[in-house]
């Protein structure tokens, strides 16, 4: 791999990792409902996520995956259904009834929202065709295949781990300009809404 390629490839993963998109709308309302430490977990998901389209992709499985029409759908579909399911369980909470989290473990809901972020990722299309088809371009046959795949992945997680967890945080800032009073379940409301955009993000993104 050439300094220019791997230059190319940081640029790109550094732009549509700034780009709104499911797994930035999904740490936006874990920040919103929580706060920055739990963004992180969503955060460590998604990266987590897409530490296994590398070895997907380093194995060659990659491209099986992209050409099965059946399978991206279902995982497409299966990520979108279950981000919509808990977002309208947010949105239609009061306060009269427990809240999806309210009564979990710290540690049962950190699990929770690393598994909402590595969902969120493995059923992401985008992802699929960003591992699948367009990381490749970016391999050389000159040096060590695996080796290359390495390098991209710790660039990858170094440009995009700083930039969700800032999402995180402005996430959490912009909470504390929210109305309170009869309002306080407005932040909830807001993160439930943010998820279910999230779903629908997945479902509406097309095989390209």
């Amino acid at each position: 791999m050439t300094l220019k390629l791997w230059l190319l490839f940081a640029a790109t993963e550094f732009l549509l990792s700034m780009t709104p998109g499911p797994s930035v709308l999904l740490v936006v309302s874990q920040g919103m409902k929580f706060n920055t430490r739990s963004s992180l977990r969503g955060t460590l998901g998604i990266l987590s996520g897409n530490a296994v389209y590398f070895i997907l992709s380093a194995a060659g499985l990659g491209t099986l995956l992209l050409a099965s029409a059946q399978l991206f759908q279902v995982i497409k579909w299966a990520g979108a259904g279950y981000l919509i399911v808990v977002g309208i369980r947010m949105l239609l909470a009061t306060s009269d009834r427990a809240e999806p989290y309210a009564m979990e473990s710290a540690a049962k809901r950190s699990r929770k929202l690393f598994s909402q972020g590595l969902i969120t990722q493995l059923s992401n299309p985008k992802a699929i065709i960003f591992f699948a088809a367009l990381l490749p371009q970016f391999i050389t046959t000159e040096s060590n295949v695996v080796w290359q795949f390495f390098i991209l992945g710790v660039t990858s997680i170094a440009l995009e781990f700083p930039v969700l967890l800032a999402y995180g945080w402005l996430a959490e800032r912009g909470r504390r300009w929210l109305p309170k009073g009869r309002f306080a379940a407005l932040p909830d409301r807001l993160a439930g809404i943010f998820l279910i955009g999230t779903g629908i993000g997945l479902a509406t993104i097309r095989k390209v």
